[in-house]
């Protein structure tokens, strides 16, 4: 069974390009535009991971992944951003995060921490 993601950002070229590649790799992709659409996904659904842009309009990856964490305390999510100072990465890591990866991320690291991701999940659900 492939890795069920919710990927997030406001870009929609990026949005689809990312959605289209991972989908080719054989996950179940779903997208949002933005925090708030993804939040309302999150709270009816249940995803493998988030991945999400951490620079966005209205409400940033910082916000978003605490409500997310929130409403799921097991949800693993995976931040992106253009910047990746390391204060940034241990920030994102003890508010929950799994990872902060920088963009254009790199699909075969992005991929491992989906996996990564789906086994935690699996883990606690037995």
């Amino acid at each position: 069974m492939s890795a069920k993601v919710l990927l997030v950002d406001d870009e929609k070229d990026f949005l689809d390009i990312m959605a289209e590649r991972l989908a080719a790799r054989g996950l179940d992709v779903a997208t949002a535009g933005s925090a708030e659409d993804a939040l309302k996904m999150v709270i009816a659904e249940s995803y493998d991971a988030v991945i999400m842009d951490l620079m966005m309009p209205e409400m940033d990856g910082f916000k978003a992944l605490k409500l997310f964490k929130k409403s799921r305390p097991d949800l693993s999510v995976i931040l992106l951003t253009g910047n990746v100072p390391e204060e940034t990465r241990i920030e994102a890591i003890k508010l929950g995060a799994l990872d902060v990866i920088e963009k254009p991320a790199d699909l075969n690291l992005l991929t491992l921490k989906i996996e990564e991701a789906k086994a935690l999940r699996a883990k606690k659900l037995i």
